[in-house]
């Protein structure tokens, strides 16, 4: 059997968050009634126009700033001629010769190694509705609410070579919508879909093999899959002997395969020409530039700040960077460099198990409570474990009063005394109690030493400090 190279390209359609639709006033608001969000354009009743939605222009060039395209200062939309039931003007409003913007790259991690995949260009376009095949015995069922909402499409050069490289490229660009604020990425609810275009070349060959290309994928481990199916049947297909035909496949979540949706042996002719209703779209070098100074952080530049400014290692950085929320959180707080390693295991540790249950976000805490909790632990005077144990609760639930930390530590009796000679009859009581494993220490296992740790530790109620207690430990079971 050869080996095989798989080659994939994407067509990733973002839905974009703006207050109303592409082309008219209707609410762009998921999860309405059926038909609710709906009006005399969104319907294409005779005698409607579309106007243009500046916001829908404004997120497609933050994006194409994002991915450093090529941004076309005057660019239009074109019509695209096809008949489904759930696009009622017969055509869909979409952009052919001259998109928003052209080029660009999108650097991403998987597997450990930095990839990039080039991007081909970037259009503005509006979504269909939605067409519901199982909700009747009879008939199919239509909804128009999504008819008109706006997409941006992002259609990359067949750079990737794994499904792994899929599902992680499609995270990253999940989080760099959300980022730049035009999208929640929400594949669950349809924010983000792709088309996944799938070929296999022999290694030893850099000419591309014949394409399939699958439909809607709405979500990473769905794309991760199909491609993982795609991509083996057609090795299964050459290694017989046989041909790879173009077709247009649907991908089967639940048997975790694809099927043949339509061929295409013959290109669709989708009649594109310019709409006669929108005229260009004309780009003047102030709005780009306002468009330009909105986008604040990006998520590659929030984990170079979060390990260059604060310290934090690679794992937090990638922890802390994952949401653009949780790096505005921490850049609130004012520490020392060092503490901040300390900051980011709490809100990973702590907070975000806090908030969740709670229902609540970042910004309904005290930052200032935090602060104060944060410096007493990494000051010495408290165990971080005991603190952590008596107090978080307290620190996250006060949130519209600054709290006395260290007055609270007392209380709790939380305090390390300077004096740590107190630990020697604790240590020998402790030891005497375990004579086995402290054989068993002497005998090699030093993994014991953190049984004799946690043992002291709880008797000395918090008060041990941990590096005097090791030191101390460590003579007495030798």
């Amino acid at each position: 059997m050869r080996d095989y190279t798989t080659v994939i390209g994407l067509e990733v359609h973002v839905q974009l968050n703006t207050i109303s639709k592409a082309f008219c006033a209707d609410p762009n608001i998921f999860g309405q009634e059926p038909n609710t969000n709906i009006s005399a354009v969104s319907l294409a009743l005779p005698g409607t126009l579309p106007v243009l939605n500046k916001g829908q222009v404004a997120s497609s060039v933050k994006l194409a700033h994002a991915l450093g395209s090529a941004i076309n200062k005057e660019n239009r939309f074109d019509r695209k001629n096809y008949f489904y039931p759930d696009l009622p003007k017969g055509y869909q409003i979409t952009q052919d010769k001259l998109p928003v913007c052209v080029g660009g790259e999108m650097t991403y991690v998987s597997e450990g190694h930095e990839k990039k995949v080039r991007i081909h260009h970037v259009h503005m376009e509006e979504d269909a509705g939605k067409s519901s095949h199982d909700l009747h015995d009879q008939y199919s069922m239509v909804d128009i609410n999504r008819a008109g909402t706006p997409l941006v499409e992002i259609v990359t050069e067949p750079d990737l070579r794994s499904a792994q490289e899929v599902h992680d490229f499609i995270a990253a660009l999940q989080q760099l919508v959300r980022y730049l604020g035009i999208s929640d990425g929400n594949m669950e609810e349809g924010s983000l879909r792709c088309d996944v275009n799938v070929s296999v070349m022999p290694s030893d060959t850099d000419v591309y093999g014949e394409r399939n290309e699958i439909k809607n994928v709405n979500s990473k481990k769905f794309a991760k899959t199909a491609v993982e199916y795609e991509s083996k049947r057609q090795i299964k297909i050459l290694e017989a002997g046989g041909t790879i035909s173009m077709n247009t496949l649907l991908f089967d979540p639940t048997k975790g395969t694809t099927a043949p949706m339509r061929s295409k042996e013959e290109a669709n002719d989708y009649r594109y020409f310019p709409d006669p209703d929108l005229p260009p779209v004309v780009l003047p070098d102030s709005f780009i530039d306002e468009c330009i100074a909105s986008v604040t952080l990006l998520p590659w530049t929030a984990n170079t700040l979060l390990k260059e400014k604060y310290g934090l290692s690679d794992y937090d950085a990638d922890l802390i960077s994952r949401e653009k929320p949780t790096v505005e959180f921490i850049q609130q707080f004012e520490l020392p460099t060092k503490s901040y390693s300390t900051l980011a295991s709490f809100i990973a540790n702590q907070i975000f198990p806090y908030i969740n249950e709670m229902q609540m976000t970042l910004s309904d805490l005290n930052v200032m409570n935090i602060t104060n909790f944060i410096t007493l632990i990494d000051s010495g005077k408290v165990s971080r474990s005991g603190a952590i144990k008596s107090l978080s609760s307290t620190v996250l639930k006060e949130i519209n009063a600054d709290l006395d930390i260290e007055k609270l530590a007392h209380e709790h009796n939380l305090i390390q005394s300077d004096d740590q000679d107190f630990l020697d009859a604790i240590i020998t009581e402790v030891l005497a109690q375990n004579e086995g494993k402290v054989k068993a220490y002497q005998s090699g296992k030093k993994g014991l030493l953190g049984f004799f740790m946690g043992q002291v530790m709880g008797r000395s109620k918090g008060k041990a400090d941990p590096k005097v207690l090791n030191e101390k430990l460590g003579k007495a079971l030798e």
